[in-house]
């Protein structure tokens, strides 16, 4: 295996988290003992101390717990709005793009832990930013179970767009990890469904739970990461694809069809397991004449958006990513939103 260079070191804050922390043994754990563990560290992502991690969120935002009543379930949502005084009425204020965002995680995540970057997509484009708080990753849950919920919440909110204040014509997805799995999933019914849609954003996506999940060079490259590890992926796939599921069902990588798809933008950090998934992802987007701009960002580690006290990175890939969407949701900005 090659020598890790500097650029592909990760940053100190998260070296030094590394070191304090201690690596689960995945292999041997129990059914009971991941919901234990699911638990406690969704408990820590959802604390104010966490936010010397996690990031303070955007004050020009407001941010408050919903439920989405769907015909078999209901269905918690995280809703950031920009405040009154930045879109000069009401937090219901109607006509607001759309950002249905699902975080990542797998078998563990919460949506507060994505406060800091949905709170500043909300004020500063401004749009409305719906956040799914997703079945996770059990022996009883498989991943599709994530891929319906994020689907689900969206169609709801397109179809009910006046009681949620937003314009069903300025719509995008933001996924991170397994979010971005199902995301871009999700931006392939929209396309097969006549959703519209305008843009996907796709964050250290994980798109590939076939047989070639782990054949990809970053995988080797990074198998030890310190915010992602095999271990812990391989521990994703077995609960994400139960034994007779298919997992290509689960896997944009190989989807049959990507063209006509909205305009995406591929955020890639390079420390990272799946850094390949998303170079991988972009390319075959592209092939397909999809629109789709990569954007790599060395040293930064797998879920960097989630960190940024500790990972400086998400700062600019933040800022790139309000760029982004501003060119699709906001065409009188200007902003580019084809191949980079």
């Amino acid at each position: 295996m090659n020598k890790i260079t500097d650029a592909e070191r990760p940053p100190l804050g998260i070296r030094l988290l590394h070191a304090l922390g201690k690596e689960p043994d995945w292999p041997a754990m129990t059914a009971e003992e991941l919901v234990a563990l699911r638990d406690k560290v969704n408990r820590k992502r959802a604390s104010r101390l966490a936010r010397v991690i996690s990031g303070l969120p955007d004050r020009g935002a407001t941010i408050q717990w919903q439920e989405v009543a769907l015909p078999d379930r209901g269905l918690p949502v995280r809703v950031y709005r920009p405040s009154s005084e930045r879109t000069g009425g009401g937090a219901g204020q109607a006509g607001l793009p759309l950002v249905l965002h699902v975080h990542g995680g797998g078998f563990v995540g919460t949506a507060v832990q994505s406060d800091w970057v949905n709170s500043h997509l909300a004020a500063r484009l401004p749009a409305v930013v719906v956040s799914v708080e997703h079945r996770l990753l059990d022996p009883e849950t498989p991943l599709s179970a994530a891929v319906d919920d994020g689907w689900d919440v969206f169609r709801h909110v397109v179809r009910h767009a006046a009681r949620w204040g937003v314009d069903p014509a300025r719509t995008a997805v933001f996924g991170e990890s397994t979010g971005a799995m199902v995301t871009a999933l999700a931006a392939i019914r929209a396309r097969e469904s006549g959703l519209v849609l305008r843009a996907q954003v796709l964050a250290n996506p994980a798109v590939d739970l076939t047989s070639t999940a782990f054949d990809h060079a970053s995988i080797s490259r990074h198998a030890n990461s310190p915010t992602l590890t095999l271990t812990r992926m391989q521990l994703f796939q077995r609960l994400a694809v139960p034994p007779g599921a298919d997992p290509r069902a689960v896997s944009p990588l190989y989807a049959d069809d990507l063209s006509g798809l909205a305009p995406a933008l591929v955020v890639v950090p390079t420390v990272d397991p799946v850094a390949d998934h998303g170079r991988c992802y972009a390319e075959r987007l592209r092939a397909a004449g999809t629109p789709a701009r990569l954007a790599e960002y060395p040293g930064a580690t797998h879920a960097f958006l989630s960190m940024p006290g500790v990972v400086p990175q998400a700062k600019a890939a933040r800022a790139e990513i309000v760029e982004f969407l501003r060119g699709t949701l906001l065409p009188a900005t200007g902003a580019k939103t084809g191949e980079q």
